[in-house]
């Protein structure tokens, strides 16, 4: 990591051109993915649509999160390892490049008019990708800035990430409504802008391995680590559960098409939703981060997380429907943010990659695993009561983990 002994003229971060180049090629992959994401969705359902009623074919939908989450929980404490031992922009550069090549593929596929089974490999070639990014990406952010500038770091990241979040979505629903082809192409060419980015990181983003220790010393040391930090456990574990149960997203295809009855561009309102109400929390944390109460203000933003996924199950006004997911997606912020910032500044920088892998496989790989359980659910119950179901028991698992983690309920301040 950088060790500047004074700041740099007014703090200022964006004078930094490797971190600069880093969160361009974030914010470009950010928008490649949310704008795959809702393409791949709403041509599985249309296509299961022609021969599926709704509920099988919702549950075709949450096959693609449970496709992706598997390469995602087999490989992500490999990928943590990696990231610890070798070069992080080129892993990074790499995870690019497959992410690059699985958009094209899709694209392929969809002008070909083959049948779903290929767009379930590729999908899980892109959470194989996937598994390997966010170790890399979360643990080369750091090594980018000095210490004093890290907590500043940690909110633009999440600034950009949760605005590439809402132009995503909102660019996939335009884009698949015209062509999926097209939806395709553009992600492609964005993993292209990211590619270049990362390559022109010029920094040293070599980790300080230590020589002699195995793969898996190396493994169980980062979950030791995790496991002994009773604060850092029940924080990512309790979004492990929030957020597997209340996957409300993976449905968002279900509820635009027969339940609201807004079509592909409203699809892309919806999914955009939760990521502008996540943008003004992040801005108002980079003004004003936590400073006392940090874990009950985290027990209650899952609350708050889990009540408005409930207002939404059972909303019909589409108005209704994009406000509940803006507020859930802002109380999901708060947690977020107190997530990474624990770790991203209590952990040393020769484990960061082995952490961020454990932090990614309870969360990143609980959206892919909550979209199909939401679709599961869905099969038996209906969408409606599926989402509900998560809702529900998003507040159980914050009413039970208030109980089992006091440390968590008791944590005041981040650093």
């Amino acid at each position: 990591m950088t060790t500047d002994s004074q700041p740099p003229a007014g703090g200022m971060l964006f004078g930094r051109r490797p971190y600069v180049l880093f969160l361009t090629s974030r914010f470009f992959s950010t928008l490649a993915t949310g704008s795959q994401a809702v393409t791949i969705a709403w041509e599985v359902y249309e296509i299961a649509r022609r021969t599926m009623d709704v509920e099988e074919a919702a549950f075709a939908v949450g096959m693609i999160g449970l496709v992706q989450f598997l390469p995602l929980i087999c490989l992500t404490l490999v990928a943590g390892e990696t990231a610890d031992r070798y070069n992080r922009r080129l892993i990074l550069a790499l995870c690019y490049i497959t992410q690059l090549l699985t958009a094209a593929a899709l694209a392929l596929r969809s002008e070909l008019g083959t049948g779903l089974w290929p767009v379930f490999v590729l999908s899980a070639l892109f959470g194989s990708a996937r598994a390997f990014f966010h170790p890399a990406a979360s643990a080369l952010g750091p090594m980018l800035v000095p210490i004093h500038l890290l907590p500043r770091a940690i909110a633009t990241n999440s600034l950009v990430a949760q605005l590439g979040s809402i132009l995503g979505p909102a660019l996939g629903g335009l884009l698949c409504s015209i062509s999926p082809v097209l939806g395709y192409s553009v992600s492609a060419g964005l993993y292209v802008g990211s590619t270049i980015c990362c390559l022109l990181i010029r920094a040293d983003t070599r980790p300080p391995f230590e020589h002699g220790r195995s793969r898996a010393a190396q493994i169980r040391e980062g979950l030791g680590y995790v496991w002994h930090n009773k604060l850092v456990l029940g924080a990512i574990s309790l979004d492990l559960f929030a957020v597997l149960l209340g996957g409300a997203t993976g449905l968002l295809p279900v509820f635009a098409r027969d339940v609201l009855h807004v079509g592909p561009e409203g699809f892309g309102i919806l999914r955009s939703s939760p990521a502008i109400g996540a943008l003004v929390v992040a801005g108002v944390l980079a003004l004003r981060p936590i400073r006392s109460g940090a874990g009950v203000k985290m027990l209650l933003a899952v609350a708050l997380f889990g009540v408005m996924t409930i207002v939404f199950a059972y909303s019909r006004s589409f108005a209704l429907s994009v406000f509940a997911l803006a507020v859930l997606g802002g109380a999901d912020m708060v947690s977020v943010f107190t997530r990474q910032s624990l770790v991203q500044i209590a952990t040393p920088d020769r484990m960061r990659g082995r952490v961020s892998a454990v932090s990614t496989l309870f969360i990143g790989a609980s959206n892919e695993l909550g979209e199909f359980e939401s679709g599961v659910v869905a099969r038996f119950l209906g969408p409606v009561s599926a989402v509900a179901f998560g809702g529900f028991g998003s507040l159980f698992v914050t009413g039970l983990w208030t109980w089992l983690f006091p440390t968590l309920r008791k944590a005041d301040r981040l650093t």
